[in-house]
This record gives structure tokens, sequence and C-alpha cells, in this order.
């Protein structure tokens, strides 16, 4: 009789640890399933704001250099004007480079980390 008990309640046991372990992993998937899509949609939005910006950008400088070109008299002044502040900013972020780091490196591992 003893025995059986015994033999019942290992079972109960091995049941439980099972249920435990599948539990586990589908928690598991599922943190991974979240981490994932977040990243995506962020890229997604990343990808397709940066793109947005940068054509916006590009037109702006075109003209902005067009249009120092006709202050200073020569279209090729005006775009250098323009490529020299973009250097000028280019050295500014590389600079601040580590001030830049280590804001995005806290705000993404929280968003990694981060518990359902």
């Amino acid at each position: 009789m003893a025995f059986e008990e015994i033999k019942e309640q290992i079972s109960q046991v091995e049941e439980g640890v099972r249920s435990y372990v599948k539990n586990s992993l589908d928690l598991y998937r599922l943190q991974s399933f979240r981490s994932m899509m977040k990243g995506i949609t962020m890229a997604t939005k990343v990808l397709l704001i940066g793109g947005v910006v940068s054509i916006a950008l590009l037109f702006l400088s075109l003209g902005a250099a067009f249009w120092l070109g006709t202050i200073l008299g020569t279209t090729a002044e005006g775009f250098l004007v323009v490529g020299g502040f973009y250097v000028l900013l280019g050295i500014i972020f590389f600079l601040l480079r580590n001030k830049i780091e280590k804001p995005l490196l806290k705000r993404f591992s929280k968003f990694y980390f981060d518990e359902l």
C-alpha cells in the first residue's frame, strides 16, 4: 500500500513538473515573440519615417544649395556650403557619440528585457 501511494505521489509530482516546464516554455516563447514583433514594428516605423525624412532632407538640401548658389554667384559654392554643413554636423555627432550611445543602450535594454 505504501509503495502505491508513493508511486502515485511521484506520478503527480512528475505531472506537475511537466506542466511547469511546458508553461515556462510557452511563456519564454511568448516573450520572445513579443520582443521580436516589437523589434520588427520599430524597424518598420524607422525605415518608413526615415525614408520620408531622408527624401525631404534631400530636397531641402538641394533647394538650399541652389538658393545659396544664386546668392553666392555660383551653384558649386552653394553645394560646397551645404556639404560643409553636413560635414560639420557629422563631426559634432562623432564627438558626441558616447552621449548618444548610453541613452540608446538604456532604452533598448529596457525594451528587450521588459517582462510581460
